[in-house]
């Protein structure tokens, strides 16, 4: 997984800069988004891969499902995908792409997972207090899962904080194990 995503970060990076360059970040977005669909179907992928099928006849492929999504900056990105044998990455490409798109808004993606259902105004006081320490708008996403027994835990990027009580019970168990 880690070599897909050093493979695919030039060609996300190209993609964003090209995107940010140009004011389209959206429209790069949705076309990434539904290229990284087209991909990963079975059929498709089975296809990508084939020996038989030629880079160009695959790239073909790609832009004629993308029909109105894929302009002509998207096709021309698509075709040096396939050229380089890459059109494999759109999963990792479009997940960088979000990722760059991201920091560049100075916006993370926080998932909260409580153990009960919280409320409105909990998720402002959760989203004021990560807002603060990140130094960042905090787009929270709220999940519940009673196996958590009690608490929360909460990501955000590679950041993980879990104040739940069967993680706490699981470093208690670890604790006492050594």
């Amino acid at each position: 997984m880690v070599e897909k995503t050093t493979l695919a970060r030039p060609y996300a990076k190209a993609a964003f800069e090209l995107a940010f360059q140009t004011g389209r970040l959206q429209e790069w977005s949705n076309a990434l988004a539904f290229a990284a669909l087209v991909a990963e179907d079975p059929q498709m992928a089975a296809l990508i891969r084939s020996p038989q099928v030629t880079k160009a006849l695959a790239a073909e492929l790609f832009i004629e499902l993308g029909g109105e999504c894929f302009d002509g900056e998207v096709q021309n990105f698509i075709r040096t995908l396939a050229e380089n044998r890459r059109l494999g990455l759109l999963s990792e490409i479009a997940t960088l792409f979000e990722q760059y798109r991201a920091e560049a808004d100075a916006t993370v993606e926080v998932e909260l997972i409580s153990a009960a259902p919280i409320s409105d105004e909990q998720k402002q006081k959760f989203i004021a207090s990560l807002k603060g320490r990140l130094k960042r708008n905090v787009e929270l996403k709220a999940a519940t899962d009673p196996s958590l027994l009690g608490g929360a835990v909460i990501r955000a990027g590679d950041m993980v904080i879990d104040g739940s009580v069967r993680g706490r019970l699981t470093r208690l168990a670890t604790a006492l194990g050594r």
